[in-house]
């Protein structure tokens, strides 16, 4: 995954919902990876290498590999 990297934006809402999108360039497979978390606790990740994560913050979590093939996901429950 590259390191190198510049913001293209990120802030927050007055719900507490924060973003940040970065721009890691032509070398990357995603160049414009983003992630967002909310103040419920979920959050989602789109990665420079084309992976992608997700987790709803209640035990549910889901992740897509860069080639885009099979998901993996997992439901915990939370206690």
């Amino acid at each position: 995954m590259p390191n190198n990297y510049s913001y293209k934006s990120s802030g927050a809402n007055s719900q507490g919902n924060h973003y940040c999108a970065r721009d890691y360039g032509s070398s990357a497979s995603n160049s414009n990876s983003y992630h967002y978390s909310n103040s419920n606790g979920s959050y989602y990740y789109s990665n420079p290498n084309g992976s992608s994560y997700y987790n709803n913050g209640s035990g549910y979590s889901s992740y897509t590999p860069p080639s885009g093939g099979s998901q993996g996901s997992s439901n915990s429950g939370r206690k």
